[in-house]
Parts: structure tokens; sequence; C-alpha cells
């Protein structure tokens, strides 16, 4: 079994005009993570993602555990856990997946607002990339539910869009998912977040090349 996961790397408008650096460490924490997933994800020899994604992994578990009853930390906790199933692949892939779905969910039971809603954009890319039953526990109507959520709280952004766009693309919904993956292409620019926009940037427009194949345009 081979499945590939793609990831969000939503970082909060919360982080966008805050107060200075240090004000709050969960903020610092959770940029340095952010920072390390897209430097990785789009800067790294994809040979050696899976070993970097790892140790990451490692620095995000020990931030969720100094920081409890913060969201946010769990968000690039599954974030991240859930990138490194993507490039596992295959059932060991699979057990980070379920590590991931459960750190995103513990996130949104203590605020499922934090990071503009990235906890629920996450949870839904899990639901419709994971195989579905007796395997997995990929779910196209809970990856629809989660991922409409998460546009509900971020309907600009490139990650809600993006995966939006693709979940369409993926139930053969071109128009729409076309529609979606414009907006996201239009998509404010997140100040500190320039590599992780340029590498989101680069998936969006391959993938409208493929939904524009489809459509004929």
């Amino acid at each position: 079994m081979n499945f590939r996961i793609k990831t969000t790397a939503a970082f909060a408008a919360l982080l966008l005009g805050m107060a200075p650096a240090h004000a709050d460490p969960v903020v610092d924490r959770t940029m340095a993570l952010a920072g390390t997933w897209a430097h990785i994800k789009y800067g790294t020899p994809e040979a050696s993602q899976a070993d970097a994604m790892a140790r990451l992994k490692a620095q995000a578990d020990a931030a969720v555990t100094a920081m409890p009853g913060r969201a946010e930390p769990l968000v690039w906790d599954g974030i991240i856990t859930s990138t490194l199933a993507g490039l596992k692949g295959g059932f060991g892939g699979l057990s980070f997946a379920k590590e991931a779905k459960g750190l995103l969910e513990r996130a949104q039971k203590i605020d499922g607002n934090a990071l503009d809603g990235s906890a629920h954009t996450s949870l839904g890319a899990l639901y419709y990339q994971v195989p579905g039953w007796p395997v997995g526990f990929g779910n196209k109507d809970k990856a629809r539910a989660e991922l409409l959520a998460g546009l509900k709280l971020n309907p600009r952004g490139i990650d809600a869009n993006y995966f939006w766009g693709d979940f369409l693309y993926n139930q053969g919904q071109y128009a729409d998912a076309a529609k979606a993956l414009r907006t996201a292409l239009a998509a404010p620019a997140r100040p500190g977040r320039e590599a992780a926009d340029a590498g989101r940037r680069g998936e969006i427009q391959k993938l409208l090349g493929t939904v524009n194949a489809k459509l004929g345009s």
C-alpha cells in the first residue's frame, strides 16, 4: 500500500502584527517549528526529508509536552507528523497518520479556532488522503466537513483553499476545484512565511494545470 499525504503550512494570521518576539513563548516556539517544516518540505532533497522531519517531530513532541493546554503546538505536531506519514508511506506511514489524527483532534478540543482553523484543514486533508476502512480511517464525508470548517474560519487562506481544491479535484469536481485553486493563488502573503507560500504556490499551479487540462482549457 502506498499513499502520500500533503500537509498544511497554515500559519495563523494570529502571528501577524503580533506583540514583539518572546512576548509569548508558544508563538516563538511554534514559529520555529513552522519555519523548519517549510525548510525541510521545500528546501531539502527528498531523500533526506524523512529523517529531517523525524527529528523535527521530536522537537514538536517536546513542545507539546512543555506547553500543555495550548492548541498551537498540537496543531503543528499534527502537521509535522502527517507530513512524516506521507514521506514514509505504506503501513509505516499509516501509523503516523493515525497519530497525527489524534494530535489534531486534541488541538480541536482545546481551541478549534487556533491558527485560523488549521486543525480542521489538516484533519480534513488526512481524511481524504488516507485509505478508508478496513485499512485506514479515510472518510470523504468527514473530509468535506472538516475542510469546510477550515474554510469558514479562513476563507482566503492559501492552505484552506488549496486542500479544498485538491479534495474537489479528487472527487472529479473540476470546475469547483479550479475556482478554489485560483482563490488559493490569490491568498494574501504571510509575512515571515515566504518559503512556505512559495512552495505551496508551486503546488497549486501544478495542480491547477492538471485541473485545467481536465476542463479542456
